[in-house]
């Protein structure tokens, strides 16, 4: 079953291949005839996208192409590698210098899910009679674009966290002169705003007690933005326990997210070969 259409499985295979490094067919350390050929990373890679969109288990993805130990020791050689967050960097990288990203307006929230098996990042959900949970701070920008995330326990605030999700700007490149933040209601305090000055950010954050229309302004992006990444099933519902795997899941989720906006947004000023035939 497929988890992307085609129009966007493909450039994304494209470009993570180029990032793979050269593999033979056979393992070197194994006489030829007396093994079977190394799994097809492009297997791989479609059985990641499958865990990514359904939430499947791994067990429940592997069938005879590939088993669920060769994705989790393929997943665990990538991440180490690095090429999810090169990948997640080059999607960035691609869309501000064709479409843009909107950097002088960003904005940063939290969002809590479900971890039922625990792990480095979870903790007890307030939301969810204690249970397991997991908290991501994420960032975006004024078109809901993710710039990046940091995880933690369910239980932790919002407000500590935002001086790590901000450094994730610093990997952008060139920035704005001024760049505004768009925070809700638990970012409102002496310590937030100090913060913001410290790096040079205008903050606009909402007002307890006052009508959230009037306040919300842009904070709508990261909202929306959570919602495209609970759409990923792996997400969700984490079951990972460990940082580095959900952190390459959402790295991957994010490319996607990024590629397909990309898609959308050049598909009316650009061509290329492999442009959909209606707008996505």
């Amino acid at each position: 079953m497929p988890a992307l259409p085609p129009w966007l499985a493909e450039p994304l295979w494209d470009q993570f291949a180029a990032l793979l490094p050269e593999r033979p067919k056979y393992h070197p350390d194994r006489p030829l005839g007396c093994h079977h050929r190394r799994i097809s990373d492009r297997i791989v890679f479609d059985k990641m996208l499958q865990l990514l969109r359904f939430g499947w288990s791994y067990e429940a993805i592997a069938d005879t192409s590939c088993s669920a130990s060769t994705i989790r020791s393929r997943r665990d050689e990538w991440i180490r590698l690095g090429v999810f967050a090169r990948l997640m960097q080059l999607a960035l990288e691609s869309y501000g210098r064709i479409v843009g990203l909107v950097l002088d307006q960003i904005a940063v929230d939290g969002a809590i899910t479900e971890a039922p098996g625990g792990g480095e990042a979870a903790g007890r959900s307030p939301v969810d009679r204690g249970k397991q949970g997991l908290k991501r701070s994420g960032m975006t920008d004024g078109y809901r674009i993710p710039l990046g995330r940091v995880l933690a326990g369910a239980n932790r605030h919002d407000s500590p966290l935002l001086a790590p999700t901000l450094h994730r700007l610093e990997g952008l490149g060139p920035l704005p002169d001024t760049i505004t933040g768009h925070l809700d209601a638990g970012y409102g305090s002496d310590t937030t705003r100090a913060l913001l000055s410290e790096r040079g950010l205008h903050g606009r954050i909402a007002h307890k007690g006052d009508r959230a229309p009037i306040q919300a302004s842009r904070r709508w992006h990261i909202e929306r933005t959570h919602v495209w990444q609970n759409a990923f099933y792996r997400l969700a519902r984490c079951y990972e326990r460990r940082v580095t795997v959900i952190d390459g899941f959402f790295e991957l989720a994010d490319t996607i997210i990024t590629v397909r906006s990309l898609i959308r947004r050049s598909w009316t000023t650009h061509c290329w070969d492999e442009r959909p035939s209606r707008r996505p």
